[in-house]
C-alpha cells in the first residue's frame, strides 16, 4: 500500500501539539488592530488549540503528525 499524501495546505496552517490536540495560529490579528485593546492583541499572541469539533477533520489531513 503506498504512503499516504499529507494536504499540505493543512501542513502550514496547523501542528499537533505533544498531547496529540492540533493547535494553530489565533485569527483577529492581520488587520483593523487600532480598534482593539492592548490586552486583545496580548491574548493573540502565538497558537491555540483549533476547535474540538474540527480536531477530527484536521488530524486527516495531516496523517504523519
Amino acid at each position: 500500500m503506498p504512503k499516504m499524501k499529507t494536504k499540505k495546505a493543512a501542513a502550514k496552517r496547523y501542528k499537533v501539539s505533544g498531547s496529540g490536540k492540533v493547535v494553530a495560529a489565533r485569527s483577529g490579528r492581520r488587520h483593523l488592530m487600532s480598534h482593539k485593546s492592548r490586552k486583545k492583541k496580548r491574548q493573540l499572541h502565538g497558537v491555540g488549540p483549533i476547535d474540538v469539533t474540527k480536531q477530527k477533520q484536521a488530524k486527516k489531513l495531516l496523517p504523519y503528525d
